[in-house]
């Protein structure tokens, strides 16, 4: 399966608590932290939740 990189480029802070959640069940939480995951369609619906957060690229 393919991977992503996934980079939290947006703070959290005055954002609604599933968003909070979903960048935590990614594995960031800190600005300019990167995580790599599998792009299935599960993370690919977390992702989306958060799109305006995050910075994502093909690996």
């Amino acid at each position: 399966m393919a991977k992503v990189k996934v980079t939290q480029i947006r703070s959290i802070i005055k954002r609604p608590k599933n968003q909070k959640a979903t960048i935590t069940a990614l594995g960031l939480g800190k600005i300019n932290r990167t995580v790599e995951v599998e792009n299935t369609p599960q993370m690919q619906g977390l992702i989306k939740k958060i799109s305006h957060l995050v910075k994502v690229q093909d690996v």
